[in-house]
């Protein structure tokens, strides 16, 4: 049958996802069963119901939460939301003063983003009950005492709260997907779903294991990933032939994408495999054996992931043999989907299998252990603040991918005979570097067990790193090198400039505020139990550090920072709020130095350290590090007002002594003959009326 011209050889059609979901229920039923996760408990059997039902409902949930993820990611920053001005009337033929349609791509991908939503929320419930009978060793059943235990679940236990929250962010997702069409609305959606991520992460399987922050790190990057690769092409799936023309454009798109995801999911998966098994013989092992089923299939979706970047994103671009790309691209996207379907069956399987060394934790031997989950570090020396380390993922993803963004976009304006600075570059990696050392290295690792410290990782998170990342001007860079698009879609570019110029930005980054937010933090923090919380919980940790690196680039882009902000003050201002600053911080490490009483003194007693000052004693040398290192960044940032400040007066010097040759003193001859004139008015010549005028 000869299809019609511009149309595709061959398309998909849903029904390959609901295919797909099949698949993925036959391999967690499959790979429970060899993994030994039906096995009834050894004292309560929760039933067949549970055994065999919790890995079902599992992958339903995580099927439903990446393919909302992605239908909203593909909605607010890849899919054109509607037929652009051209197309419209070339095809419709309507005035050019009505709005434009609603792309039809567009218009699939929020029905996907809504069903999916109230699928994910449905099937979180599901989750919560399912996971009950299955703690408790007891069936499903509708009796009073059951639902009061489920109850008591939901509102005491941590697993229980944690799902009790993913219902409650799924229910408020899918009641935005059914209400919300604009960008920022929809970009602010995809940011909370993404949100409903965090409380499956911290009560994860991988959670559970020998290193406990490491692990949960790598499952959120893990996580993240998987969301982003899988629920786009469920979205792609989903769109299909109705993107049209755009499908290059998208499939581009999606494809720069899923490249940064696939390396999250194969980097994240081989660091937890790292914690759980410690041996390769435990790779022989039902643990072992499906997981490394579950990495041949993100290989080979991989390879084809690099086949279409290769390939047919190419030849989709191309006019000659068009038809027959898409029609092996859309084929290729299929088995994609039906991989990554048998692939999720496999990833919710592993979660109720039990690694090889046992899903239990020994107990910890030392009150360090019990507190930080880590055993306490040997005696502070000068060079075990270099070779003490625990790495923390998050953040090393993070400068990574800075950095390669950072690089790839000065490689760019190169290419295009554009200059970029090279010391911008070298003080963006200084910082990234950094970064990664004040928190995966000794700063970090002793910042848990001496107060003086964390105290110097602080002073570093927040004056030293963003005084490098602001001077690498990385704002100004991607608006350089970004290209703009014109589908009516948001790009990062796009995004970048109306973040910047958005009224909570001009609020953000207001001298005064920044100044307050910088210097009266610090209080807030240390004397609320904010510092408490950042101690024992890993999530409390992780936020204290973002907060401190914010904080400092805010204060630090106000001051010397050249990236656009909304609104820059004045430099006598600039040093007045730095003047302010220094001896605010000096007047909090005076505090700290004279204090009797100890903060926090639960967890600094309690750690059984043996060895350096007390803890009251290592408090006031924290104070000490306040007042001297703060000072310091303070000091030299003052110095780069001042020379910005001698900079800009010169180059204002020169612009009027350029105007004065263009106009041969114009203004200053206008300027004396105002003074002559004032000058006659006043004291008149001979003949004159005499007298100063009334």
């Amino acid at each position: 049958m000869k299809l019609p011209t511009g149309r595709p050889a061959a398309v998909p059609r849903l029904w390959w996802l609901a295919i797909a979901g099949l698949l993925a229920i036959a391999a967690v039923l499959v790979a429970t069963a060899y993994g030994r996760g039906t096995l009834p408990a050894e004292t309560r059997d929760p039933g067949s119901l549970v055994r065999w039902g919790f890995g079902i409902v599992q992958t339903v949930h995580n099927i439903s939460a990446a393919a909302t993820i992605g239908a909203l990611v593909f909605a607010a920053f890849i899919v054109p939301p509607s037929m652009s001005r051209t197309r419209k009337n070339k095809q419709a033929g309507s005035s050019a003063g009505a709005p434009a349609p609603e792309h039809p791509a567009f218009g699939r991908i929020m029905n996907l983003a809504c069903a999916a939503s109230i699928l994910w929320m449905l099937s979180a419930v599901a989750v919560i009950v399912f996971s009950f009978a299955d703690i408790a060793g007891v069936p499903i059943s509708g009796s009073r005492q059951f639902a009061s235990q489920l109850a008591s679940y939901i509102t005491e236990l941590p697993t229980g709260t944690a799902w009790l929250w993913v219902v409650i962010i799924s229910a408020t997702v899918a009641t935005a997907t059914f209400g919300l069409r604009s960008p920022a609305g929809l970009a602010a959606t995809a940011v909370l779903a993404m949100g409903g991520l965090i409380p499956m992460i911290l009560i994860g399987h991988a959670a559970g294991g020998s290193d406990h922050e490491q692990a949960i790190n790598s499952l959120g990057l893990h996580l993240v990933g998987v969301c982003l690769w899988f629920g786009g092409l469920v979205a792609l799936t989903a769109a299909g032939t109705a993107l049209g023309s755009d499908t290059a454009a998208v499939v581009k798109r999606f494809s720069t994408l899923a490249g940064f995801a696939l390396i999250l999911v194969v980097s994240s998966g081989v660091i937890n495999a790292a914690i759980r098994i410690d041996s390769p013989a435990g790779l022989a092992s039902p643990y072992g054996v499906l997981l490394m089923g579950k990495t041949a299939g993100a290989i080979v979706l991989g390879g084809l992931g690099l086949l279409h970047r290769r390939r047919l994103i190419p030849a989709l671009s191309a006019a000659a043999g068009a038809t027959r790309a898409t029609g092996l691209f859309w084929r290729l996207i299929v088995i994609e989907v039906l991989i990554m379907g048998a692939v999720s069956g496999l990833a919710a399987a592993l979660s109720r299998t039990p690694p090889p060394l046992g899903e239990d934790i020994e107990p910890a031997l030392t009150p360090a252990q019990i507190l930080t989950g880590y055993l306490l570090p040997p005696e502070l020396t000068p060079e075990r603040w270099f070779t003490v380390w625990r790495p923390d993922w998050l953040w090393i993803a993070v400068a990574l991918a800075a950095a390669y963004l950072y690089l790839r976009a000065a490689r760019l304006l190169k290419r295009r005979g554009d200059k970029w600075p090279w010391p911008r570059g070298l003080m963006w990696l200084t910082g990234l570097a950094a970064l990664v050392f004040f928190t995966s290295g000794g700063p970090s690792v002793y910042g848990r067990v001496l107060f003086s410290a964390h105290m110097l990782d602080h002073m570093a998170l927040t004056m030293i790193v963003p005084v490098f990342l602001v001077l690498g001007a990385p704002v100004t860079l991607a608006l350089r090198a970004l290209a703009p698009r014109h589908d009516g879609t948001r790009g990062p570019r796009e995004w970048i400039m109306i973040l910047v110029h958005s009224r909570p930005a001009a609020v953000l980054t207001h001298p005064l505020f920044v100044a307050a937010n910088f210097a009266g933090s610090i209080v807030l923090f240390y004397y609320s139990d904010a510092f408490g919380f950042a101690l024992r919980e890993h999530a409390g940790h992780e936020l204290m550090t973002v907060h401190f690196v914010i904080t400092g680039y805010l204060f630090v882009l106000s001051m010397v920072g050249t990236d656009p902000v909304p609104r820059r003050a004045p430099y006598p201002l600039r040093l007045l709020l730095l003047l302010a600053t220094m001896a605010f911080h000096a007047f909090f490490g005076v505090a700290l130095m004279g204090a009797t009483t100890l903060l926090q003194p639960e967890w600094f007693t309690g750690l059984g350290r043996d060895w350096g000052l007390s803890p009251l004693a290592d408090q006031q040398m924290a104070g000490a590090i306040t007042w001297g290192i703060g000072e310091v960044p303070t000091l030299l940032i003052a110095i780069g007002v001042a020379v910005m400040w001698s900079r800009s007066d010169a180059r204002e010097t020169r612009r009027t002594d350029r105007a004065a040759d263009r106009n041969h003193d114009a203004d200053l001859e206008a300027y004396n003959a105002m003074l002559a004139q004032l000058g006659e008015r006043t004291h008149p010549g001979p003949g004159g009326s005499g007298g100063p005028r009334r």
